[in-house]
């Protein structure tokens, strides 16, 4: 049995909705600079973009440490910093 997805932005029901994650840290300007870097990368585009604190977990923080901020897609590392436009701009072209 199949699951469906959810219909996705703007009328596009056949459109799913992508995550990418931008693993983060309180008070991080280099985070920050990303953050306001990818969106208008991601504007108009099915992809939502969640800011995840790597202190929040000790996983993530022995994983990524002091090498935030790192964009991910699935588990795919797309980008650390500076953010890589080139390789961002890639992976949402393959969507």
């Amino acid at each position: 049995m199949a699951v469906s997805e959810p219909p996705g932005p703007a009328g596009h029901p056949d459109a799913l909705v992508r995550k990418l994650v931008l693993y983060s840290r309180p008070e991080c300007h280099l985070c920050d600079s990303m953050a306001e870097r990818l969106q208008p990368l991601l504007e108009g585009r099915p992809v939502e973009l969640e800011i995840i604190d790597v202190d929040s977990s000790v996983a993530l923080e022995r994983r990524y440490g002091l090498r935030i901020p790192v964009l991910v897609a699935g588990e795919v590392e797309i980008s650390g910093y500076p953010l890589d436009e080139g390789r961002v701009r890639e992976y949402l072209e393959s969507l």
